[in-house]
């Protein structure tokens, strides 16, 4: 099975409490990570083929369902629009893909780090950008022309750079939040244009529908068409899950990791 935090087909279970010797008692969602036992929400839940790649399987929890439902159901890119993707982890590495099997041009990836950008571009980014090194807004402008992107996606959450997606969007385009700003942040934005076809949206993880996603998406995989594979780039036991959390924190990951 995949274990996904997006509701799927099924009951849904009253929400788990855990006892720890050392925390006491730890409250936890329809489904958890991170422990060796979890009670699970039935309809957090998906069958797949038994014989199907486990490792495979866990990215189809969270990354592969979100970033190609943010295309899909997000986003609705067609054929030949330009689409920005700033940040290039886990979920903005599944969106370009997405992207570009709808063949959206140019694909922008923009990161921090030279590695993941890198693999953004085997994954199908046109173009990459490293924010540490140039203005993104001046550059994403100089791809697309000054009228800005058809889409532009953020999976930061940080406001600064929600401000400069909505900034670079075409006047009749659309800004999809996939990251989420920590509580007590706000993003101040120019409203004016969003009454002249111009959009902003929240994604509530691609709007996936596991049930009738997931089998899909290993179709895809399974026929060569998503390359996921690659985007699996280190391993950890759960002893060392702190390490895990650190190196995705400081880029030091440029894919998803596994906890064996």
């Amino acid at each position: 099975v995949v274990l996904h935090w997006r509701k799927g087909d099924g009951i849904q279970s009253p929400s788990p409490t855990y006892h720890s010797k050392n925390l006491g008692t730890v409250n936890a969602g329809w489904v958890t990570t991170f422990n060796q036992y979890a009670v699970v929400s039935e309809n957090r839940i998906t069958t797949i083929p038994e014989d199907f790649d486990s490792e495979i399987a866990a990215l189809m929890g969270c990354a592969v369902t979100t970033g190609l439902g943010v295309i899909n159901n997000n986003a609705k890119l067609k054929i030949g629009e330009s689409v920005v993707i700033w940040g290039s982890g886990g979920v903005g590495l599944s969106i370009v893909q997405g992207a570009a099997l709808v063949s959206a041009y140019p694909i922008i990836a923009i990161d921090l780090y030279d590695h993941k950008l890198k693999l953004a571009k085997e994954m199908g980014a046109t173009h990459t950008i490293n924010a540490n090194k140039t203005n993104p807004i001046d550059e994403i402008l100089n791809i697309v022309g000054v009228n800005g992107a058809d889409v532009v996606i953020d999976n930061t959450g940080d406001v600064a750079i929600i401000h400069s997606a909505y900034g670079v969007t075409s006047p009749m385009g659309k800004t999809i939040l996939v990251g989420v700003p920590r509580i007590g942040e706000e993003a101040k934005l120019y409203t004016l244009p969003l009454h002249f076809e111009k959009q902003i949206t929240g994604s509530h993880g691609g709007e996936a529908k596991p049930a009738i996603d997931i089998p899909n998406y290993i179709k895809l995989y399974e026929n060569g068409r998503l390359q996921l594979d690659e985007l699996i780039t280190h391993h950890y036991n759960l002893y060392e899950i702190n390490e895990a959390l650190n190196d995705i924190v400081n880029g030091i990951t440029p894919g998803r990791c596994i906890i064996d």
